[in-house]
């Protein structure tokens, strides 16, 4: 790897991570809704970098198709 190259061309093949408080503010609930999921297993898998918790944007693409409703009204199978 050569040493003069800019951080975005090193980073431009990776997945983007979010936070928890991306997570949250992309999907418009509170950070503690979040934190809830997590604890119950509801929420999406998580990335731990070292000790940060990160979500992959295909996990979170991911985990919104399985929430979708089968047809107007009718909750996910399992919810």
């Amino acid at each position: 790897m050569e040493t003069n190259q800019r951080p975005e061309a090193l980073t431009s093949g990776l997945e983007p991570l979010l936070t928890s408080h991306d997570l949250a503010e992309y999907l418009g609930i509170p950070v503690s809704t979040v934190r809830d999921w997590r604890v119950d297993g509801k929420g999406p898998c998580g990335v731990w970098v070292g000790k940060h918790l990160r979500y992959a944007v295909s996990d979170v693409q991911a985990w919104l198709a399985s929430q979708r409703e089968s047809a107007p009204g009718r909750r996910p199978v399992g919810r």
